[in-house]
């Protein structure tokens, strides 16, 4: 389930992915540059949806967004490349 805080309700994003019990799941969280507008959150979750993100989480206050994915399918570079597609800009990689 993607969980968006602050803008759950204005843009009622909410999936759900099959996966198993083997995957390596990895949280990656990076400091954004500015906000995510609604739009750059819709690509996400397009993106999130083919390359198999497990979740991803929008920080507003703290001006971060996270994801699980499983890193037996996913590199960590594949992840930033996902956000640079969604014109998501990150200042810094923070955990």
């Amino acid at each position: 389930m993607f969980a968006i805080r602050g803008l759950d309700a204005a843009l009622g994003v909410a999936g759900r992915a099959c996966y198993n019990a083997a995957m390596t799941l990895v949280e990656i969280t990076y400091e954004l540059q500015g906000p995510v507008s609604l739009e750059q959150l819709s690509r996400l979750e397009e993106f999130a949806n083919t390359y198999g993100l497990r979740r991803f989480h929008v920080d507003e206050q703290n001006k971060q967004v996270s994801f699980e994915y499983d890193a037996s399918r996913l590199r960590e570079t594949q992840v930033a490349h996902v956000l640079g597609r969604a014109g998501i800009a990150v200042a810094r990689k923070v955990n």
